[in-house]
């Protein structure tokens, strides 16, 4: 990209009209991309600015199944605005806010609160998920109808950081979200099973002196609810996949016409139990990491389909729970700022996906899953214009430096990724451009251009 063409500093305000020369689409072909009031058009429009993308590929706007973004209750790890600023940088223009905040995502109230926080910041879209169970409590179902019918319209549901574990309960939620057809998102960890665990469970964990996490308490879940699913004809999603016995209950039950989807962190595609060796609190997360015939069979997994997503369970924490002993640390990763690096490293640069599987896997897939309109259509002439494009050439050490967000407990500081998210656009203005955010006042002023303009086309 020509950093003397256009600059993150002195971009106007939107709606912006600008032309992308050279880009190259996940399919290699090379083009031209056409920008004006927030939508692809098939032509230049006078006076628009010029970005030069030769050399960079061009891919859907990301989007992102499962974030963290802490707000409301714990803005000293998270906010909506950090943490769509993290987003951004990695390439994502819209994300996937999980329910457990302070007050929890169990009512209207706080879902329509997210939403609009993520409408006012405007560097990414905010799709709120809803608590399955009231204060993630697994007593009693949450106001899931008056969340769907919200001005938030929130599509999915999870208690994600704590499993559903009550059967009874699960099968009503699968039925309730069916009526509208909506999807629950589980976390898949049986809590007997794990009281007190700090990694995976096997030879490792007993030299270490940690608590060992079976795999079985993983896939025990996903195996019974699989099971509610088809018995319920509802649509099930399972976060953040992590053992090779996961794959096989999701490989028997898509066999078996079951609606299920699921899903692999980055983290979970690249890393193994060995960097617990270290006792570096970094590498603590749930579901914990695990072998490498596990990271092999996940790999394969999201190339041949059985997996269907990746999602980053961005996981910001303070300084102070990451920065203790190891059995004192919270679990957690934070992951929007290098997600789209470490697939390129796990999937790409290994020969199983290529970018179009990437698009698929990262953008038009998850959007699907979580009812997002707009992203099956991507670089089509009258769409929103979400793109990103990146430089997938170059190698770079990962610092502190490209984290974005609050948190700072990335597993990958000090470690070369590949890629570059070079900019980013998010409903035709830009939020990063050269690699750099661009200021939040402009993007706050670009997302309220381009609302009335949305709102005035429509009469």
């Amino acid at each position: 990209m020509n950093s003397g063409t256009v600059s993150s500093r002195t971009v106007n305000t939107a709606p912006i009209n600008f032309v992308v020369r050279g880009a190259t689409l996940p399919d290699g072909t090379s083009t031209d991309l056409f920008v004006s009031d927030g939508q692809f058009v098939d032509s230049a429009v006078a006076g628009a600015t010029i970005i030069d993308a030769a050399g960079l590929t061009a891919l859907p706007g990301l989007v992102d199944l499962h974030t963290h973004l802490r707000e409301p209750g714990y803005e000293q790890s998270e906010t909506v605005l950090t943490g769509s600023r993290a987003a951004a940088a990695g390439g994502f223009t819209a994300v996937h806010a999980m329910a457990n905040t302070s007050p929890v995502a169990d009512t209207a109230g706080v879902v329509e609160q997210v939403e609009s926080l993520g409408d006012q910041h405007g560097y990414v879209t905010v799709r709120p998920i809803g608590a399955v169970t009231i204060g993630l409590g697994g007593e009693r179902l949450s106001e899931i109808g008056a969340m769907a019918q919200s001005r938030a319209r929130v599509r999915v549901f999870s208690d994600d950081g704590k499993c559903v574990s009550d059967a009874l309960l699960m099968r009503r939620a699968l039925e309730y979200v069916k009526t509208f057809g909506g999807v629950i998102a589980q976390h898949a960890q049986e809590p007997r099973l794990t009281e007190g665990a700090q990694m995976n469970e096997g030879a490792l964990s007993g030299e270490l002196g940690l608590a060992g996490w079976p795999a079985v308490a993983e896939e025990s879940i996903i195996a019974r609810d699989v099971l509610l699913a088809e018995h319920v004809g509802a649509r099930l999603h399972v976060c953040h996949l992590s053992t090779a016995g996961s794959v096989d209950v999701i490989r028997w039950a898509k066999a078996r016409g079951i609606q299920v989807t699921a899903e692999v962190t980055p983290h979970h595609l690249l890393l193994t139990e060995e960097l617990a060796r270290t006792y570096d609190s970094r590498y603590k997360v749930n579901p914990p990491l695990r072998r490498d015939e596990d990271v092999r069979v996940l790999r394969e997994a999201l190339a041949d389909g059985t997996i269907d997503i990746v999602a980053t369970d961005h996981a910001p924490h303070p300084i102070e729970s990451k920065e203790c002993a190891w059995d004192e640390a919270s679990f957690g990763m934070v992951g929007l700022e290098s997600a789209l690096r470490v697939v390129q490293l796990a999937v790409v640069d290994t020969g199983l996906l290529n970018w179009t599987d990437v698009a698929r896997v990262l953008s038009s897939k998850p959007a699907e899953i979580g009812r997002l309109a707009g992203y099956d259509q991507a670089f089509t002439i009258g769409s929103a214009a979400n793109f990103t494009l990146y430089d997938a050439t170059v190698n770079r050490v990962f610092g502190v430096g490209d984290l974005r967000g609050k948190g700072i407990n990335s597993p990958y500081l000090g470690r070369e990724l590949p890629g570059r998210v070079v900019a980013t656009i998010h409903n035709g203005y830009p939020t990063v451009l050269d690699g750099d955010l661009v200021e939040a006042g402009q993007v706050e002023e670009s997302a309220v251009r381009v609302h009335e303009s949305t709102r005035s086309s429509r009469g």
